[in-house]
């Protein structure tokens, strides 16, 4: 039997939930969940299903749920500082708050902004808002993410964090088959100190990486 690995910090994984064909492994150091890789969408699969998200940047309710980064990166960030909105899909809700108080965000998505010419720069700020937990490759994504900040820059993410004390079977975050991967506060501090960022804050559900 082939033995898995956590695709965030490499260490070994063991068996931790299935639901409707999709089967869950715990990684054993950074305590972090994952999908195992039979179980993540295919890239056509995964498109079909955010294109059913009802996204829209004027929604007040989109607006208020994404408000924890939209308000730190007013807080935080001149609105000279040039802005990098990492994977918003079809509603950059984000982006779109942030423009309109006059910053300069540059989109970048796979899937609906798929010019790689926004990932040959670096920015002061960039935009992971609901998007972390879509990662199949985190430790990869997070080495770029990093990569595309410059010395000081500040990346905003905002996810559900999976702790010890959650009931998995009523967690309703699980329930999009494209989150393939669930952070722990410890996979916070790995990222941080693995991947290189000098700063790590987390309130909730907004995370900060600082380079």
């Amino acid at each position: 039997m082939s033995v898995s690995f956590c695709r965030l910090c490499h260490s070994p994984v063991s068996d931790f939930f299935t639901v409707q064909k999709r089967h869950y492994e715990a990684c054993l150091h950074c305590h972090a969940v994952q999908l195992d890789v039979a179980s993540l969408p295919t890239p056509a699969a995964e498109l079909a299903l955010y294109q059913t998200h009802q996204n829209e940047v004027d929604d007040p309710r989109y607006q208020a749920f994404t408000a924890p980064v939209t308000t730190a990166i007013l807080e935080r960030q001149k609105s000279t500082d040039i802005g990098l909105d990492f994977g918003a899909g079809p509603g950059p809700v984000v982006a779109h708050q942030l423009t309109r108080q006059g910053y300069q965000i540059i989109g970048y998505d796979p899937f609906f902004q798929p010019d790689k010419i926004a990932l040959s720069r670096q920015y002061d700020f960039i935009i992971c808002c609901e998007v972390m937990e879509h990662f199949h490759h985190p430790a990869e994504s997070f080495a770029l993410l990093r990569k595309l900040l410059k010395p000081g820059g500040v990346l905003y993410c905002m996810t559900s964090l999976f702790h010890e004390q959650l009931d998995f079977k009523q967690w309703h975050y699980k329930n999009d088959a494209t989150h393939a991967f669930f952070y722990h506060q410890q996979s916070l501090h790995w990222i941080r100190d693995q991947i290189g960022f000098r700063h790590l804050e987390n309130d909730q559900k907004l995370i900060l990486f600082s380079r």
